[in-house]
Order: structure tokens, then sequence, then C-alpha cells
């Protein structure tokens, strides 16, 4: 009988193939997995598009009004493993995008981290959440290992909720403090200088 498992010669043919079929970089052969509230298969209100939600599990900032209070706790959630999700999302040929939302996916950066590179080299647009500054990631970010989730990122908004100024409605934003940057042409434009996408229009572009 043909070794199957892990170790043997067509588990690893097995392996190579299943990572040439999603995409994988090479940086994710040994499996990764993430700490997750929950999921959302397909959402209209949480990006451009229709997005797969997968909201974190840990959060600092405890914003006072917060929608997702049950995402606080870092010992809650359950683990799923990186490629897993991608297998779910490639269920839906109509997605345009994952969003990772929390809880704070940068306080799992580089298991998110490998979500986004994953996402966006299967052709999915990235827009994530954060209670950070776009500019406190940036000088933080080599030391916190911030930096891959903030590079596979389309999308970022950034800033902790404020319920002082959830009115006026705001797309895609909880609070008017909150702004959605363009991270990629942020990037290449200058760090201190990050470039706000105004998201007002109903059928706003994919970035």
């Amino acid at each position: 009988m043909p070794d199957l498992s892990p170790q043997g010669h067509l588990g690893e043919h097995l392996e190579k193939s299943l990572r040439e079929s999603l995409c994988l970089p090479e940086n994710l052969r040994d499996e990764k997995a993430i700490k997750i509230a929950g999921i959302v298969e397909e959402s209209f209100s949480d990006g451009p598009g229709i997005r797969f939600v997968v909201f974190a599990q840990g959060c600092r900032h405890r914003c006072p009004g917060c929608h997702n209070p049950e995402t606080h706790p870092f010992a809650g959630g359950q683990k799923i493993e990186v490629r897993d999700v991608l297998r779910r999302m490639r269920k839906n040929p109509l997605l345009d995008g994952i969003t990772l939302s929390g809880g704070d996916p940068f306080e799992q950066a580089e298991g998110f981290g490998a979500l986004a590179e994953l996402a966006k080299k299967n052709g999915y647009h990235v827009m994530t959440y954060t209670g950070y500054l776009f500019e406190f990631l940036l000088e933080h970010g080599e030391e916190r290992g911030w930096g891959r989730l903030l590079t596979w990122t389309d999308l970022l908004v950034d800033g902790p909720f404020d319920l002082a100024r959830r009115f006026p409605p705001s797309r895609f934003r909880g609070s008017s403090n909150q702004r959605i940057i363009d991270v990629q042409r942020s990037l290449s434009w200058g760090a201190r200088d990050p470039r706000v996408v105004d998201m007002s229009c109903r059928h706003g572009p994919l970035i």
C-alpha cells in the first residue's frame, strides 16, 4: 500500500499539489492558525463588493460601545488554519475580497498576515480593521511584527471606535474619527502622508 502519510513520498506530493492549487507561498509550508471569534461568509456592509469577513479574537482597545464586545477577551474564540479559511472562500465564486475585523487582527499579525498574503496571491482584495493608527503601525511595525499584515492589506480602517462620534453614519466606519486608508498608495507615497479614501459613493471601486 502506498505511503500517504505526510512523511511519505505521495503525502509530500499531495501536499505540494495542495500548496500550488491554493497559490500557497513557500513561507506557509508550515500550517498557520489564527484564533477567531467567528466568520461571516457573505457580507455587503464590511467593505466594497461582496466580502468574506473573519473576526479576530482578542482586542486591547476595548472601546466603549463596541459592536463586538465578545471579541475582546484573548481567552475566547476558536482556532482555524489559514488554508482552511481560503478553502471556504473559494466555495463562493462571487466574492470580491476578504475583510479582517475583530477584535483586532494586528494582535495576531503573523497569522492574519499569512492569511492576507494568501488571499492576495489568490486574487482577493484585502481590507483590515484595527484600533491602532496607521502611523503607529508603521512606527512600531518591525518590533511588533505588524509589517506583513500591513504590506498585504489594500484598505485599512484605522483608529479606535469613538462612541461620541458614531453619528452621522459613515460607510464602512464605526465612527467619524476612523480613516479608510489606501495602504499601498500610502506606503509608496510616503509613510507620513497616508492616502485617505472617500468611500461615500454607494458603489465605490475596489482599490
